[in-house]
């Protein structure tokens, strides 16, 4: 039995490593200004509060300092970076009216696809805008808005400000103070009271220029009793030098509302993502987050859920696949308010190739938040010796009628489990694609099927070492 095996999955990465010859209609100077940030808001032509928020955020941003307690954040070079790229110069509803290099682009992806078969309403973000949007028509009968963010900012106003930087205020912390100042694309939705969705919303997100910054802010609102699924796709070529993927999302669900945020994130190996979540529930309400983070060489994202009201429920179900070169800084927070709630994190890490996942995580549970119920489970695979895994979980519990639980494994791969597979008739890499397959089930399975086949793709691209 071989120790080091290096597994020869015959799949091909090229649906995702290519780039299209720069295009844009504008592009910002490199470097970030009170001027580029003034003119981003100029070419939106948005209300002068909006740019005054921009503003603030962007005094923020450079007061602060950069974090030094997750991944190595010292190699970003912020004058580096273009941080506003108008590929097109509107939105299209048709993808035959998008500009002919894009249309390529999410073509090779299988999105237009993807749309036709499996959802309910979809936008493709590329590099700073949302070049394509669309949703059903009986959705849209029914009060349902999902736009990308900017038209919601024009189209419903009061709304919007009702809801944006409710959740993560300006001042939370650096990167989404820089997101607030550079904020572009991502997706607006609101779905009225007692109305379900019952196929998923997607957003898919495309950096494809080298030393690109990428800001999207989405907002989803779930009236009384509304249901949805969104799902979002992330892909980037790979490149020489560092790009910057900066994104925020807040989700408000209200009384008896239910969603769930699916992320398959599939960044190319140049890529610092760094993603503020927050998330709040009222009353009877159901809130989920399953992530799933491949690529990126820095990723410090921990989806948080705020539950407020009583019998609110909450769950996170994260995987994180660390190879050469890369950190996967992920977890969950969830603060419990209420009373009688329940919640669940479930966190799958698997590293290679000297390759780092880090769980770092918070329970919260406030005095009087009485009845509460929770569970965190960590489960780290290491493929080899050279790998690193770390677990950094806090709890925090000021109210003693609570029960609160935590669990940890580390392990590797047997290599008599490696040996009994072969001796069934699969070749080495197939005997250990299927066992970390079998890992990771628990997350694969909460996806729809079309999702989940695709997951188990890019994760036997990950260990054959094609991603990025």
């Amino acid at each position: 039995m071989t120790e080091n095996r290096t597994p020869e999955i015959e799949f091909d990465f090229k649906k995702y490593d290519f780039r299209d010859p720069e295009s844009f209609v504008f592009k910002s100077a490199k470097g970030l200004s009170a001027g580029t940030v003034t003119e981003i808001s100029r070419q939106k032509g948005e209300p002068e509060w909006m740019l005054a928020i921009r503003l603030k955020a962007l005094d923020v941003f450079l007061k602060k300092p950069t974090p030094v307690w997750g991944g190595d954040l010292s190699p970003l070079d912020y004058d580096a970076y273009t941080y506003y790229l108008k590929p097109s110069k509107e939105k299209s509803e048709s993808w035959d009216d998008i500009p002919e290099n894009i249309k390529k682009t999410f073509d090779r992806l299988g999105v237009p696809e993807a749309e036709r078969k499996f959802l309910a309403g979809l936008g493709a973000q590329y590099e700073s805008e949302m070049v394509y949007h669309s949703i059903r028509e009986d959705l849209a009968k029914k009060g349902v808005i999902f736009l990308d963010t900017e038209s919601g900012l024009r189209e419903h106003p009061d709304l919007f400000r009702k809801y944006f930087a409710k959740l993560v205020p300006i001042e939370d912390n650096k990167f989404a103070a820089l997101n607030t100042a550079c904020w572009s694309g991502g997706s607006f939705i609101y779905v009225p009271k007692g109305v379900e969705i019952d196929i998923p919303l997607q957003a898919y997100f495309r950096i494809n220029s080298a030393n690109m910054g990428q800001f999207e802010r989405t907002i989803i609102v779930a009236d009384e009793g509304a249901k949805l699924h969104y799902i979002e796709g992330c892909t980037a070529p790979a490149y020489t030098t560092n790009s910057l993927h900066t994104g925020v999302i807040e989700i408000f669900v209200h009384k008896g509302a239910s969603v769930r945020y699916t992320t398959i994130q599939n960044w190319a190996h140049n890529i610092y993502n760094l993603v503020t979540q927050r998330s709040m529930v009222e009353e009877g309400g159901s809130m989920e987050w399953v992530d799933g983070n491949l690529g990126s060489r820095l990723t410090m994202k921990y989806p948080s859920i705020y539950l407020m009201g009583d019998g609110a429920k909450g769950k996170i179900l994260s995987i994180t696949f660390a190879a050469e070169g890369q950190h996967q800084d992920a977890g969950g927070k969830i603060i419990h308010k209420g009373k009688n709630t329940t919640s669940t994190i479930i966190s799958k890490s698997i590293s290679r190739k000297n390759g780092r996942c880090s769980y770092r995580g918070l329970v919260k549970v406030a005095k009087g938040a009485t009845g509460v119920k929770s569970s965190v489970k960590c489960d780290a695979l290491m493929l080899d010796e050279q790998s690193r895994s770390d677990t950094y979980p806090t709890m925090q519990v000021d109210e003693e009628d609570a029960v609160v639980a935590h669990e940890a494994t580390v392990g590797k791969i047997s290599d008599d489990v490696i040996h009994y597979l072969m001796s069934r008739g699969l070749k080495d890499s197939d005997a250990q694609a299927m066992v970390v397959m079998g890992f990771i089930q628990a997350f694969s399975r909460e996806l729809p099927m079309e999702y989940a086949v695709e997951l188990n793709r890019l994760v036997q691209l990950e260990m054959e070492g094609s991603v990025g």
